[in-house]
């Protein structure tokens, strides 16, 4: 275990015309430690889009101790996708945009790419900002009674005038974070999180005592307990895809590290720390306002609102959506900034690419995507359809197929050339993606076929484990260029 020395190389690649943005990183610019990996997500986990995610499974039946099994398992998976998908980002320096040529090829990386930086960047950014300017719409009736009356009557789109205000609100705040730059980023991450626990905490301390204590909260029984364990997996698998995103591309964050063990022991330790806390403030906050105030869907939002003191409630919705805003910067405008400056370099910079997914986040009507549970485990479906190939595909490609070794002067190569397949795809990587997304996704469209409905209500898990399957039995077709493999000797070491 180790740091690749690409400092030699590193002249060399920036003269093919690449963007520092996504050249390597030679130690002279890793300036990410334990501490920076530990709190990158400690705030982002409490999002509202989490909590959405958690109240689902006690809509579908799960009793309170499965679902902390289901949040602690969770963590476990994301934790273990983190350390193995970020490896090859900190030993040679390099993100995701980059990384993937050596799965796909350097023509061929642009469908993940794609997939990952826009189809995803945009759906999530949306998605999560009309989350968070539904809760600026509470904040804004607490502080301006009778915000939630203007303009009665008015609809755009199926936006009603208060909840388009505040969505351009939150549109602006976001962006603005991100075009920052990555300084203020790293400080808003730093900073931002134990804020957040301060008044996560105080909540879930609130909504545990108004609702008698524990003893209460854990004899609580769904109406309709959950009947099949595959409704539990199903669970695990959404809160998982939840985070497919942030696996996918954890290569832009580890290819920071100041040494190795930084990502390796401080992602784990920040997400499994979180998700103990996030599992007790979500059963707490959930379940406690259920048992109290008799709140039926278990809407984190309703629930919050039920505190007595306004300035709290501001200040707590206000703590959930830095969480929000923290996420949706690090885990979709980042990404999808970088993948499309790796795709045209020529049209866009990493901010002006953020700004595009950001508008198109707004164009696709985010609001119509989240309108109750089964639209948004449907989401979750389709967005871990496509997370779930792309993590098995990376991860034997890396392990099993390269043996941990990657040369990157077949990575960078020169304008106009293709690397180390002759096309510039790799047709077995790119034909496992397609099939392992259709066959996880299928079942969406086809729920009378229970093994390809049940493979789809899992479909990060499923979708990782058939195409990393497929992908370990296939790769040895792979044909790549004699010629290319003799001009790309090891310029690492």
């Amino acid at each position: 275990m180790g740091q690749a020395n690409v400092k030699e190389s590193y002249e060399e690649f920036k003269s093919y015309g690449y963007a520092d943005d996504i050249l390597p990183k030679t130690s002279e610019n890793r300036d990410w430690g334990t501490f920076n990996y530990v709190t990158v997500w400690m705030g982002a986990v409490h999002n509202l889009m989490s909590y959405m995610t958690v109240a689902g499974f006690f809509v579908l039946g799960l009793s309170v101790p499965q679902v902390l099994w289901a949040v602690m398992i969770a963590a476990l998976i994301v934790s273990a996708g983190y350390v193995l998908n970020g490896y090859a980002g900190q030993k040679y320096g390099i993100g995701y945009s980059m990384l993937l040529r050596s799965s796909f090829g350097v023509k061929g990386s642009i469908i993940p790419a794609i997939c990952r930086g826009l189809i995803a960047g945009v759906v999530f950014f949306g998605t999560k900002t009309i989350i968070g300017a539904q809760s600026f719409n509470v904040i804004f009736e607490k502080i301006f009674p009778g915000y939630m009356n203007m303009v009665p009557g008015f609809d755009f789109l199926g936006l009603d005038f208060p909840t388009m205000l505040s969505y351009v609100i939150l549109w602006v705040i976001t962006v603005g974070l991100f075009l920052g730059g990555m300084k203020i980023l790293s400080l808003f991450s730093k900073w931002s999180s134990p804020i957040i626990y301060i008044f996560i905490v105080g909540a879930a301390i609130w909504a545990i005592s108004v609702a008698g204590g524990f003893g209460p909260i854990f004899a609580y029984t769904p109406a309709k307990p959950m009947e099949n364990w595959l409704v539990f997996i199903a669970c695990v698998s959404a809160l998982v895809s939840n985070w497919g995103g942030p696996i996918v591309n954890i290569a832009d964050l580890t290819q920071r590290a100041k040494h190795p063990k930084a990502p390796m022991i401080g992602l784990p330790l920040g997400m499994i720390a979180s998700y103990i806390l996030f599992g007790i403030t979500c059963v707490g906050l959930l379940v406690g306002t259920q048992i109290a105030f008799g709140i039926t869907d278990f809407n984190v939002v309703v629930a919050i609102n039920q505190i007595g003191n306004p300035v709290a409630v501001i200040i707590l919705l206000l703590a959930l959506n830095i969480g929000s805003t923290s996420y949706v910067v690090f885990g979709n405008l980042l990404p999808s900034g970088l993948q499309m400056t790796a795709l045209l370099p020529k049209m866009f910079t990493v901010k002006s690419a953020a700004i595009l997914t950001a508008v198109l986040g707004t164009v696709i009507l985010p609001w119509k995507l989240v309108n109750g549970t089964a639209a948004l485990y449907m989401f979750y479906s389709f967005i871990g359809s496509m997370y779930g190939p792309i993590t098995g595909i990376m991860l034997v490609s890396f392990f099993i197929e390269r043996k941990r070794k990657l040369d990157l002067s077949g990575i960078y190569v020169k304008p106009g050339e293709n690397g180390e397949y002759k096309n510039g795809f790799n047709m077995v990587a790119c034909g496992v993606l397609i099939v392992s997304f259709l066959i996880t996704l299928s079942g969406s469209f086809l729920p009378n076929v229970p093994l390809l409905a049940n493979i789809s209500k899992s479909a990060f898990l499923s979708g990782s484990i058939i195409s990393g399957v497929l992908y370990a039995l296939c790769y040895k077709w792979n044909k790549p260029s004699t010629i290319t493999q003799s001009e790309t000797a090891a310029k690492v070491s």
